[in-house]
């Protein structure tokens, strides 16, 4: 048998074509765009996700048409938090509002207003990036959209109904709706009044290891299937992507380094931690949850400054010293589209500072990646004060490529981090093997193993002691900057 994991991600989809040994056989990736129709915004065409699947298939059964003949089931990671609104013929009424669309942010404190314990049963402070204040935002300023709005899909849903005619949902990514009763694991009527819903408007809840749906006949007879494959509950990413490293043991811990930056800790009970702006989801293994801080650009604070340089990202990390011997004489502030963990600030916005006539791109590309390594340790801190004791972590993604910013985490983490043999894999191949639970009803402990370490990076005593010394002044430059944002906003306004 043959399984198919398709991760949708906010800058493309990726498929992966896994057999029974857990080798992956091929994949591909197709590219997506964001629209930006307004600063702050960021915005998908829910088509334009399931034309990239359409292509991902087409690939896979080119490369390896023996292979794609026997899938028998399909595995979906999907961007979490996006609204995809869809009238009562399932017609899409308007563009996916993004995870990062920061537009919400005044619609947060009217849900918590109106569900004064939205953050006792959802578990986690209301965020412009989450579901519900979307919905809440298109009834004040889109009024005919939400009227006629009968669904509510998120990305990755969406994708399923277009595969099975099904709306189904599974629990790590209902957690990012602020609509779930997170430790009931189930929808809270409560939240969905809040935001003039009700359970007829959202898809059916199931875990992640869970049969949910099959491949329309239609579609399995256009790709050569003769049993249509059937689609696992699933995941959101980075739940996928915890399952893809078998992180479904609690205490389990992993930092990923993509567009986005996450610190994740498996926990076997609901443990919140909503003072630090610290995110408690179900997981998508049973009875099992997770916490994580995040910071809204990790990765993609290296993909800006390599947009501004106009270089390749390769190529400014080469210019770095061998060995970092010292922290960069300048700071960076990594919140350029906000940040969550631990300020919950939609409008905070990032920077460079400590300049001077000497100092060089080598010295602002090392402050890139030791202002990113700050925020993490803003969520590690978030992480502890809750009640998540991590010694050690694996770190996974694109960025785990760089030894000099695994090295630079470390140091600033004070924690043993663990690079992977396969640790950009990513989404895709977790939803694989959510795909496979789905079809053997194999035991999760019994697929989900751990790829090998093949290093792990210890903090530099030298390196470590100096980031500690400077992260009070790091965390200082915050209400700085975020005291000249709200005076610019006020000026704006008056």
């Amino acid at each position: 048998m043959m399984y198919i994991g398709i991760d949708l991600g906010t800058s493309g989809v990726k498929a992966v074509l896994v057999d029974k040994t857990q080798t992956v056989v091929t994949a591909r990736t197709e590219g997506l765009t964001v629209s930006r129709p307004h600063p702050g915004w960021s915005e998908q065409n829910p088509e334009d996700w399931w034309q990239a699947v359409l292509r991902c298939f087409a690939a896979l059964r080119t490369a390896e048409p023996d292979a794609f003949a026997k899938v028998r089931g399909i595995g979906l990671s999907g961007q979490q938090h996006g609204a995809v609104l869809l009238d009562e013929d399932g017609q899409v009424l308007r563009p996916c509002i993004l995870w990062n669309d920061q537009r919400a942010g005044a619609e947060c404190a009217e849900i918590e207003r109106r569900f004064p314990r939205s953050r006792e049963v959802c578990a986690n402070i209301a965020m412009p990036g989450f579901t519900a204040p979307k919905l809440l935002w298109v009834a004040r300023h889109e009024p005919e959209i939400f009227a006629a709005t009968r669904h509510v899909l998120l990305p990755k849903a969406w994708v399923r109904y277009r595969l099975t005619g099904d709306m189904i949902e599974d629990m790590s990514d209902a957690s990012g709706t602020l609509w779930l009763d997170v430790g009931a694991r189930r929808w809270s009527d409560e939240a969905l009044a809040a935001c003039d819903l009700t359970e007829a408007t959202m898809p059916t809840l199931c875990e992640g290891t869970d049969p949910a749906g099959h491949v329309t006949p239609a579609l399995a007879s256009e790709w050569g299937w003769k049993t249509p494959p059937v689609l696992a509950g699933s995941a959101g990413d980075n739940a996928a992507g915890a399952v893809g490293i078998g992180a479904i043991i609690p205490g389990s811990a992993f930092l990923s380094l993509g567009t986005s930056g996450v610190l994740w800790v498996t926990t076997d009970r609901l443990r919140t931690g909503t003072r630090s702006a610290i995110h408690a989801f179900c997981h998508a293994i049973p009875a099992t949850w997770h916490q994580m801080g995040v910071t809204l650009s990790a990765a993609a604070s290296l993909a800006w400054w390599a947009r501004v340089t106009g270089m390749e990202e390769t190529a400014l990390l080469a210019e770095l010293p061998e060995r970092i011997e010292h922290p960069s004489e300048a700071i960076f502030l990594p919140y350029l589209s906000g940040e969550r963990t631990p300020y919950n600030d939609p409008e905070i916005r990032g920077g460079f500072l400590g300049l001077s006539q000497d100092t060089t791109r080598a010295a602002l590309t090392q402050a890139v990646l030791e202002g990113v390594a700050f925020s993490f340790r803003d969520a590690l801190d978030g992480l502890r004060e809750s009640g998540s004791a991590l010694t050690e972590a694996d770190v996974i993604g694109g960025g785990s490529r760089s030894p000099h910013w695994v090295r630079i985490l470390s140091s600033v983490l004070d924690l043993p981090l663990h690079r992977l043999k396969h640790g950009e894999r990513g989404g895709s191949f977790g939803a694989a093997r959510l795909a496979r639970m789905a079809v053997t009803g194999e035991a999760p402990a019994t697929v989900c193993g751990a790829p090998e370490r093949i290093e792990t990076v210890l903090p530099d005593p030298v390196l470590r002691d100096a980031y500690a010394a400077i992260l009070p002044r790091y965390r200082a430059l915050y209400p700085a900057v975020r005291g000249l944002v709200a005076k610019e906003t006020a000026d704006a306004e008056a």
